[in-house]
Parts: C-alpha cells; sequence; structure tokens
C-alpha cells in the first residue's frame, strides 16, 4: 500500500561489548524478534521453544477434528505498529499482509457504517467518515467529539498522570452516553487492550486513541494475514539460522540457572544450555515458575510476577455451506462478539468466518454448544445473508491467559528489559526480560511483544533497536497530542 511507504526504519546504534552466546527462553513473538536482532548482530543465541512450532500464542494449530489449519486467534496489525513491520520484513513476509482502509460497522437494518481516513490533517482525518456514520446520533457524536478532544490535549504527559485510573472514569467525566460508550468506545477499547472499558488502565486505552486514530492518518490502517499466522513465523528458523544462531523445538525450560551473582545459562529437559546471556521472552507466570528464590532476592523485576493479572480471548471458526459475508471484517457494535472476519471461500463455495470475543471471560465457563449459539445469534443480527442458514461446523478456541490485563497502576510494576542496578530494578546484569507484559510503552499486542524483543536485544548489546513510532501530523503535534 502507498500510504505505508516512508514508514522509519533504524538500525542500532552505539553498540558496545556483547556477550559471545546467549539463550532466548520461548519461541514466541517476542522471543524470536529478540533472537533474530542477537543473532543478527553476531551474538550465537539458542532459542528453546517447548512446542513443536514457533509464534507462541499467535499462532496456528491443525484442528483434528477436520484438519484444517486454523488461527488460535485473529491478529491485526495497524500502520502504527512500525516494529512490527519492522519484523516481518526481516522476515520477508511483509507482503503476506493486506492494509485495509475502511473499518465497516454493523448497523442493522441499515447498511454498514464505514470509517475510514479522509483528506483532512490529522487528527481531523476521521471526520467526513465519522460524521456520515447512522448508527450515532449528532449528539451522541458531539459527544464522542468532546472526548476526543481531551485526549488530545492531554498528550502523552496528560494520559500518564491518568494511568491510575479506568478509562471508564474518564468517560463519565467526559459525560459519555451510556449507548456511546456500549456502541462506539467499548468496542475499539475492549479488541486493543482485552479489557473493557471499566477495566482498563485510562492510559493505555488513552494511547489507542491517540497514537492510532488521532495523530497520524496511516496510524489506523489495519493490516490482516492473508495466511495462517504459523506460516508468518515459519521463515524465523531460517533466518535465525542463517544470522549463526539455533532453533530448538520441543525444548522445555525447568529453571533459569543462577550461581548467586550472574545466569549461567538454562536448565532444561534436555541437560543444561550455558550462555553468557539469558533473555527470559515467557510469560510472567511461567517466569516466576523459573526463578529460583535466590534469584528473585537478586533481582527486584521478579518480584512481582505473581501481581501480573491475564486477560483470555475466544476465536469462534465457523463454517457456513455458502457466502454470508461479502466484507472482509465487521465491527459488532454493542454485542457479545466484537469482530468478524471473513476467511475466504473454498472450492465448495462454503465460506469461514472468524468470530473474535475479547476480554471473554464470562465466556470460559460456557460449552462450545452455548458459544456457539450465542455466536449464531450476533452473526444473524449482523449478517442478513446468513439467516436461515445452518453452519456445518463451528469451533471455538479458548485462550485463557491471552494478554496479560492492562489494568490501573499496573505500570508501577512492569518490569524493564535489562537491570540496571537502580533500587527500582534490581541487578542481575546478564537476565534480561521480553514479552509484551514487559515495559514497552504499549498495551497487549503484537506490537508490544516485538518491542520488548527489540528491547531486550538492545539492553544486551548496548544499542537502539527500536523503530521510531510514527511522527504525528503537523497539525496534531501543534494541538498538543504529543505533548
Amino acid at each position: 500500500m502507498d500510504r505505508l511507504a516512508g514508514l522509519p526504519h533504524v538500525e542500532g546504534v552505539g553498540a558496545v561489548s556483547a556477550p559471545r552466546s546467549a539463550v532466548v527462553v520461548g519461541g514466541g513473538i517476542a522471543g524470536l524478534a529478540a533472537a533474530l536482532r542477537l543473532a543478527e548482530a553476531g551474538v550465537r543465541t539458542t532459542v528453546l521453544e517447548t512446542r513443536r512450532k514457533l509464534g507462541g500464542r499467535a499462532t496456528s494449530f491443525t484442528d483434528p477434528r477436520t484438519g484444517e489449519v486454523l488461527d488460535n486467534c485473529q491478529h491485526v496489525l495497524m500502520g502504527c505498529c512500525t516494529n512490527l513491520l519492522d519484523f516481518y520484513e526481516r522476515l520477508g513476509v511483509e507482503d503476506a499482509i493486506e492494509w485495509h482502509e475502511r473499518v465497516w460497522w454493523a448497523n442493522p437494518p441499515h447498511a454498514p457504517d464505514v470509517m475510514r481516513p479522509g483528506r483532512l490533517p490529522a487528527p481531523a482525518h476521521f471526520t467526513r467518515s465519522f460524521a456520515a456514520m447512522r448508527m450515532l446520533s449528532l449528539g451522541e457524536k458531539r459527544a464522542v467529539a468532546r472526548a476526543m478532544w481531551a485526549m488530545l490535549r492531554l498528550g502523552a504527559s496528560g494520559r500518564a498522570r491518568w494511568e491510575p485510573r479506568t478509562f471508564g472514569e474518564f468517560l463519565a467525566e467526559c459525560a459519555q452516553p451510556s449507548g456511546v460508550i456500549e456502541r462506539f468506545w467499548s468496542p475499539v477499547v475492549v479488541s486493543a487492550c482485552n479489557l473493557d472499558v471499566g477495566e482498563v488502565s485510562a492510559a493505555s486505552a488513552m494511547q489507542v486513541f491517540q497514537e492510532g486514530f488521532l495523530a497520524n492518518p496511516v496510524a489506523p490502517l489495519m493490516g490482516v494475514s492473508k495466511v495462517p499466522l504459523v506460516r508468518l513465523y515459519d521463515p524465523a528458523e531460517d533466518a535465525i539460522r542463517a544470522a549463526g544462531g539455533e532453533v530448538r523445538l520441543g525444548v522445555s525450560a525447568t529453571a533459569i540457572a543462577f550461581d548467586g551473582r550472574r545466569v549461567t545459562g538454562v536448565v532444561t529437559d534436555e541437560g543444561l544450555f550455558e550462555a553468557d546471556a539469558v533473555v527470559a521472552a515467557v510469560p510472567a507466570d511461567r517466569l516466576a515458575k523459573l526463578c529460583s528464590a535466590t534469584l528473585v532476592a537478586a533481582d527486584r523485576r521478579l518480584s512481582r510476577l505473581g501481581d501480573v493479572g491475564v486477560s483470555p480471548i475466544l476465536g469462534v471458526h465457523v463454517r457456513f455451506p455458502s457466502n454470508v459475508m461479502e466484507l472482509p471484517h465487521l465491527v459488532l457494535p454493542g454485542r457479545g462478539t466484537q469482530w468478524l472476519f471473513t476467511k475466504g471461500a473454498d472450492a465448495d463455495g462454503s465460506q469461514s468466518i472468524h468470530a473474535v470475543i475479547s476480554g471473554a471471560q464470562s465466556w470460559m465457563e460456557l460449552d462450545e454448544a452455548e458459544i456457539g449459539r450465542r455466536v449464531l445469534e450476533d452473526i444473524r443480527w449482523a449478517l442478513p445473508a446468513a439467516r436461515g442458514v445452518e453452519p456445518t461446523s463451528v469451533r471455538s478456541v479458548k485462550e485463557k491467559r491471552a494478554t496479560f490485563a492492562v489494568v490501573p497502576g499496573f505500570e508501577r510494576i512492569r518490569p524493564t528489559a535489562g537491570a540496571d542496578g537502580t533500587e527500582r530494578d534490581g541487578g542481575v546484569r546478564n537476565l534480561f526480560l521480553a514479552g509484551d507484559w514487559t515495559r514497552t510503552g504499549w498495551p497487549a499486542t503484537m506490537e508490544g511483544a516485538v518491542r520488548s524483543g527489540y528491547l531486550a536485544a538492545g539492553a544486551m548489546l548496548g544499542r537502539t533497536m527500536l523503530v521510531p513510532d510514527l511522527a504525528p501530523a503537523r497539525l496534531a503535534r501543534w494541538l498538543g497530542v504529543a505533548r
């Protein structure tokens, strides 16, 4: 897409002496990002992954019922995901991403509303399409504009002051009607942060709107993989090996070896993997099981791992015998199911739709039959062509620990990639942390995961490896979004 041309790309600078070898625990996006950058820099890097495939939670599996390759959940990226885009370019899979300027919002019995960037400069680039949306009244649109203006003027420093409070509290201060919260704010926030407005930190939700919607007209462009997610990461193994590294699948880490002063490697079910440095790129609860009490006492970053909460996501794959959805995706405002994505039609004319429910705690105890019933009700509400058509299969995929919970106050316990010896962050200098739950400056996203890997590699190498964020447009910057 031409509008993506010119996205910033920088290499790390100011390198200092680095370890000769490193072990990365975890073959998810964070671990792969760290390993690739380390291997490229000449560090002899070994990736240890318990599973027999790469990608972590953002991957695919072969359904034993049908033999189909299904994604665990639908993952999307945006134009503002500069580090994720850089990672895909390094893997050579950027052409596997299909970009969309338009986002469709269901509004039965009317045709779906459409949001798309227009010709006005940011932050006014959505003005024309938003004004034309029929799902909100004129008064409700004015309420949304009032809250957007408040977020714009707060800037980054202002939103930081809201970190201990919920986004719901911010919306209340901006006098947002309940219907607007249900049909506009909640679908965006729960999809981006995996928590609803009354649970999520106001700072994280504000960041979604400030950087994803208001700052730059390229930022809200939505990218969706044209291939199963696992195929995006297939090239990672070859890329790491080509750079001199190694990927070991099916190897389970059992402990991080620590001699009282430094980590010396990783203990696994296949023995000890020694290294000059270790990158732990696993979820907080998994990391806690790898750390001895002695290691925890030596590094304050590890002392609050048990306080990192989680939030689930539910993906539901529904196959219909005929084509029932013409649009590539659809937001379902005010419904239990937040998004629908078409997954293409087969030769027999059948069509698969991937339904997504984020912040899905209330769904986790439901059986597949009840999940299917609720999702079908939402699909038929949104898609007239699906009414009266019985699906040929329904497959639900529960990710009970899909993301960390970015609740108010979480930033206080969010650990840095490297230990800097301060009282806050402790002092095991050759242990590095990665994962979207670490201090990336982003909510729980694939962009956050890649950023964490780049931050860990950069901390180890003494370089700046993050790709710069999209620069705010001149008007948006002048109005305060970057303040």
